[in-house]
């Protein structure tokens, strides 16, 4: 559905801060077999400086890859008990 030059289902499935040159960030942590807080670790990080914010899309990145060394510190943890 167009509206105003624009592809309604194309822009709000994709929206122009995820046009990483080609690439697909979806497509690449499926491939490398990311784990959620890694994925989006790589999603803020490719789309940081597209978007309004940019310092706001690095503090969510910063926000996952510390979620994810918490985890993996709790799991080393676990497996030591």
């Amino acid at each position: 559905m167009m509206m105003n030059g624009i592809n309604l289902k194309k822009d709000m499935i994709k929206p122009k801060h995820y046009d990483t040159g080609g690439l697909d960030v979806i497509d690449v942590c499926k491939i490398l077999d990311l784990n959620f807080n890694r994925g989006n670790i790589l999603k803020y990080i490719s789309r940081a400086g597209k978007k309004d914010d940019e310092l706001k899309d690095l503090n969510k990145a910063l926000d996952y890859l510390q979620r994810e060394i918490i985890f993996i510190k709790d799991e080393t943890s676990n497996k030591k008990s």
